[in-house]
């Protein structure tokens, strides 16, 4: 019997949903063993779920935390940021990305992009101040960012690095994992991500001071796991050695993460498949813009963005309009964070910004998935080639 496609807000109308988690069977019975141990949070699953991510990503530490917000903040944190301090990001981001410096009391500084939609060298030069304590770069989409040149700016203007690493487990620079060049590196797994704990987060570093930090933080700051608390003593006798939050990530969810990353691999692969074949197909489409692939870098395409330029016979809403009336959802990646309420009035915008304006009136995320059919994908691609002037 054909696998009928079923779209997350079941609408029977969508034939190519924009994305479709990777949950299998197997998947499912790990969540449900899970749920069979007595300690379901901050157990020996989260413990050795920390030690595959470390391993992958080549990281001395690895912190699991509750999603990828968390561990921006709580990097933020450990590194001192707040009030007072500026902090230097993207435009063009998810708006979590400036939020976590507004959870610390700093001010989010608003760079340029590149046109690869990457955070733009020059526009970092520009923005440093004496009160420049942090960049966040972000690996858009999956593609690793200029990570070493930021790191040379960094270190010469005494600046630290948290690498916003939520698009791009397994994305490499000279075979060197991102999240390993800052200070620390954060993740996401969130359900569109490339693997996915439903919710959770991951925060890698080099630093036994900034894990230490955040194992404790994430946990209202208490000084004792839940386990050695009851292995032996009070389990009442512990400390709070700093103001913490409810940032823990659980063993169901560590228990799924677990089993996503030993298909990581495959299915960062099955997605450059997908991304190569988008490529291939739509790149002589005059006025439609592919994503240019970097030699140096591993690009893990958590995202597929095109660009609709003046050249193409209608503008990229009506394209949007166009694709969904015919069944396939796409969306944009993103909304820049200048045109928001809450950063008009609480972050600092640096130059004019003009790449992430013009990117955002010409950007389309197109469906990319794993599982998405050879006939999905000539669907979209099909869709777009007839209104090729």
């Amino acid at each position: 019997m054909k696998k009928k496609t079923i779209d997350a807000f079941n609408d029977a109308s969508i034939k190519v949903p924009f994305i479709i988690p990777e949950i299998t069977r197997n998947d499912k019975n790990v969540v449900s063993n899970a749920l069979n141990s007595r300690l379901l949070t901050d157990g020996p699953k989260l413990n050795k779920f920390e030690s595959i991510f470390a391993k992958f990503t080549g990281a001395k530490f690895a912190v699991g935390v509750s999603n990828g917000t968390a561990a921006l903040h709580l990097s933020l944190k450990a590194l001192g940021i707040g009030k007072g301090s500026e902090v230097i990001i993207p435009d063009l981001t998810f708006v979590a990305t400036a939020s976590s410096v507004l959870l610390t009391g700093a001010t989010p500084v608003l760079v340029d992009v590149d046109e690869d939609l990457n955070i733009s060298i020059p526009s970092i030069k520009k923005s440093i101040t004496a009160r420049t304590k942090a960049i966040i770069p972000v690996h858009f989409a999956g593609k690793s960012c200029k990570i070493r040149q930021i790191s040379s700016i960094a270190k010469k203007n005494h600046i630290a690095i948290v690498e916003d690493c939520a698009h791009a487990i397994g994305s490499k620079t000279n075979n060197k994992h991102v999240g390993t060049f800052g200070q620390s590196g954060c993740f996401s797994f969130y359900p569109t991500k490339n693997f996915t704990t439903i919710e959770g987060g991951m925060v890698i570093t080099n630093s036994k001071n900034i894990a230490d930090f955040i194992r404790s933080a994430r946990n209202h700051g208490i000084s004792k796991t839940l386990t050695s608390r009851f292995a032996k003593g009070r389990p009442w006798d512990y400390d709070v050695e700093n103001p913490g939050y409810n940032y823990r990530l659980d063993e169901i969810r560590a228990s799924l993460g677990i089993n996503q990353m030993k298909r990581i691999k495959k299915m960062n692969s099955l997605r450059k498949k997908v991304a190569n074949y988008y490529t291939e197909k739509l790149g002589n489409i005059n006025g439609i813009i592919v994503p240019d692939k970097s030699i140096n870098a591993e690009h893990v395409h958590h995202l597929y963005v095109i660009r609709i330029t003046e050249k193409y016979s209608i503008t990229r809403d009506t394209l949007f309009n166009k694709l969904l009336k015919s069944g396939i959802r796409t969306s944009v990646h993103y909304k820049p964070l200048h045109m928001f309420t809450t950063f008009k009035k609480m972050a600092k915008v640096s130059g004019s910004l003009s790449n992430s304006k013009n990117a955002y009136s010409q950007i389309l995320s197109l469906p990319i998935y794993p599982s998405i059919s050879k006939k999905q994908q000539d669907l979209v691609i099909h869709n777009i080639e007839k209104y090729e002037h």
